[in-house]
């Protein structure tokens, strides 16, 4: 069955049950692997992507149901926060292994969006759906930081 999206500012049709998750409807079909599978349940956060520019799970995300929705996955991302996030974490070197990284990049690019200086409780409260196994949560707290001094100017 044809689903038409709107993913990373154009509008496509996958050809997807309408049940699909979002993230094989994305990663399989659509062939954009930066978001990746974690846990299918919703819990670790490595498959966050923005829905109208909020966070959200794919992995338990019906495709029929973000049909009318703008999707951005981690290889759409761009903006202000994003430039600032994405250079923060290169300059802070926070990742490790890298698996959960675009998950908790999503998360951080949106907070930036919604509070443009987070305190600790703001991040912890933000990034608490992220899990990272190699537990960079201070880099990544240190990051977020820098990048919302980086958009301060």
């Amino acid at each position: 069955m044809s689903v038409p999206l709107l993913l990373n500012g154009k509008r496509v049709i996958l050809d997807v049950d309408p049940d699909t998750p979002l993230l094989w409807a994305i990663r399989e079909t659509a062939g954009l692997t930066g978001t990746k599978y974690g846990c299918g349940m919703g819990l670790c956060g490595a498959c966050t992507v923005h829905l109208d520019g909020k966070p959200i799970r794919s992995c338990i995300t019906p495709v029929k149901s973000v049909q009318a929705k703008s999707i951005t996955t981690i290889e759409g991302v761009k903006g202000p926060a994003a430039r600032a996030i994405q250079g923060a974490w290169q300059k802070i070197d926070v990742v490790q292994c890298g698996y959960c990284q675009s998950g908790q990049i999503m998360s951080a690019i949106a907070l930036l969006e919604d509070k443009p200086a987070p305190s600790d409780d703001d991040i912890d409260e933000a990034m608490s759906g992220n899990i990272c196994r190699c537990a960079t949560y201070f880099r990544i707290r240190a990051a977020i930081h820098d990048a919302a001094r980086m958009r301060k100017g």
